[in-house]
């Protein structure tokens, strides 16, 4: 009796290592979510680190200002996180690219990032989200979401740029300290 308890509790404590070492299921959203939560703090706080009178600034006539890089991810954010949502863009009439206040940007930025949390914290692993790539599928929400992240950072190293031009650290590398 004695021996088949032992060769039970091994049993038991081999089950128990072995699916402990099973690798988990990928969580594809929950990574994008994860980076987008990222990209979007480091945007939001370059636009309130940029001085007001700055927000016109271009480092080349040919560019973007600062502001109107502000504007251009807000607009963008409401682009592409409606459909996440099943909705229509509720700012299509709208063009944040042509707003110059600070004031008016920072909050542009602000809703347009709450409004795309709703999306990224519904969105779910299944095979809808994730479906792989065809002439048919492009616009799966998982890439939909991975393109909204994608095009924040490429801005964001932008308005890293037009902050350091004007002396100011980034919010990426700012130190937590």
């Amino acid at each position: 009796m004695k021996s088949v308890m032992t060769y039970s509790t091994m049993m038991i404590l081999c089950a128990t290592v072995a699916s402990a070492q099973t690798p988990a299921t990928p969580d594809y959203t929950g990574t994008v979510r994860n980076s987008w939560n990222s990209v979007k703090r480091f945007v939001a706080a370059s636009a309130e680190k940029m001085p007001a009178e700055q927000y016109g600034f271009k480092p080349t006539p040919d560019v973007r200002s600062f502001g109107e890089l502000v504007g251009h991810l807000a607009n963008e954010h409401y682009l592409l996180c409606a459909p996440l949502k099943g909705e229509a863009n509720p700012m299509a009439k709208v063009d944040f690219e042509k707003t110059t206040a600070k004031a008016d940007l920072v909050k542009a930025i602000n809703d347009s990032n709450a409004y795309c949390d709703a999306a990224y914290a519904a969105a779910k692993d299944d095979a809808k989200t994730i479906a792989p790539y065809s002439e048919t599928r492009r616009d799966t929400p998982f890439r939909t979401m991975l393109l909204n992240v994608t095009h924040d950072n490429e801005h964001y190293g932008n308005m890293i740029t037009y902050l350091r031009m004007k002396g100011i650290v980034p919010p990426s590398s700012t130190p937590t300290r």
